[in-house]
């Protein structure tokens, strides 16, 4: 069986074809698997890094704004996807799949596309709450909608083709222990530890704030230990960011990363985790039962995020934080307090492991073999 899945642009376009992969290799031995998206994207490093080939197309985002500038940038990328349609014809006429996966963003536009003029069956997963364009965009034609929230249902069109599932979790997530994670990245039983990132492209507003909490846990003698992803963008100018207002990265209790490749180890490690309220990163926090401070994106459609978060945190599974009370002292004073409150910590995580989905990979699984030929 050969499956083709597509997606990219951020870690929650990627990360759940991942999950879908995996678990298909573990239901059938006659498995092949394939991946499509930019050579600019995070899955240009995720996806081979788990082994899998990727083809790459070159197409880019629209942007929202009228100036010349976004103008001139969306006349090129209606250029770019109208010649991107041929190409990912060209992709699949060689790989043959039996089923093309989207998983959303701009790079899993043209290879679904191309494969419904093709006559290639595909499914859609939208693991957020309100669908992005690419979705809209494709759902009409697609062979199946898995959607991971009620909300989205009639927005990509309503009917029996569009099913609920939930998002996928990776494997080495679910089955993550955190005795055996935080012997493997040395931590002792007393060590507090928090893990922060804002998504793997960054956000340039509350990483300049994470900088300036990590200034902040150096000037007060902070004694947990903490990580942070910066994102793509930020890695470039965050660690010096922070050295200039006072961290010291060295030596210390305090790591920057720009990725965090094996975030089964490190978020089952965690006492505490301080993210974005993606639908991905919100299926992993549940199936590892983790407690979390949340900042929703404020950049998204329909302001999700949000309410994704909310829903959490009205379960007790997380705090809520926005983006703009969420300055350095905030960010780490909110820390300070959780970290200090196990009974607060362990209540948040079980709350949030009553949330987790854990059978949504096999629902996918079982919609997906519904559409192939028979």
């Amino acid at each position: 069986m050969k499956l083709y899945i597509t997606g990219g642009g951020t870690g929650g376009h990627v990360t759940p074809g991942l999950a879908i992969a995996r678990y298909f290799e573990s239901k059938r031995s006659d498995m092949e698997v394939r991946f499509a998206g930019t050579s600019r994207g995070i899955e240009s490093r995720l996806v081979p890094r788990e082994g899998y080939p990727l083809d790459t197309i070159e197409i880019v985002g629209l942007r929202r704004a009228l100036s010349p500038a976004a103008i001139g940038h969306n006349l090129n990328a209606l250029r770019l996807a109208a010649a991107s349609i041929g190409t990912a014809k060209k992709l699949l006429r060689q790989a043959k799949p039996d089923v093309v996966i989207g998983c959303g963003g701009y790079a899993s536009f043209p290879i679904v596309s191309a494969a419904q003029k093709l006559g290639i069956p595909t499914v859609l997963l939208e693991v957020n709450a309100y669908p992005g364009i690419t979705t809209k965009l494709l759902a009409k034609k697609a062979d199946k909608v898995l959607i991971c929230f009620e909300e989205a249902r009639e927005l990509v069109g309503g009917g029996d083709k569009v099913v609920l599932t939930g998002s996928p979790v990776r494997g080495e997530i679910v089955f993550a222990e955190r005795e055996k994670a935080r012997e493997k990245l040395k931590l002792r039983p007393e060590d507090k530890f928090v893990v922060s990132f804002w998504g793997s492209m960054g956000a340039k507003y509350m990483n300049e704030h994470m900088a300036g909490m990590l200034a902040l846990e150096t000037k007060k003698g902070t004694t947990f230990h903490h990580i942070h992803a910066t994102g793509s963008a930020a890695f470039q100018w965050l660690p010096k960011m922070a050295r200039e207002r006072g961290a010291v990265l060295e030596g210390g209790t305090v790591e920057i990363t720009e990725y965090i490749y094996d975030m089964a180890s490190y978020m089952a490690a965690a006492d505490l985790v301080i993210c974005r309220a993606g639908a991905a990163t919100i299926g992993e926090l549940c199936a590892l039962g983790r407690a979390s401070i949340m900042v929703p994106s404020p950049y998204v459609a329909e302001n999700h995020q949000e309410k994704n978060a909310r829903a959490l945190e009205h379960a007790g599974a997380c705090e809520v934080l926005l983006e703009q009370e969420a300055t350095p002292e905030k960010l780490l004073s909110m820390t300070e307090r959780l970290l200090a409150d196990d009974r607060k910590r362990e209540a948040m995580g079980k709350a949030a492991a009553k949330l987790a989905q854990l059978d949504a990979g096999e629902k996918i699984y079982q919609e997906i073999l519904t559409v192939l030929p028979q």
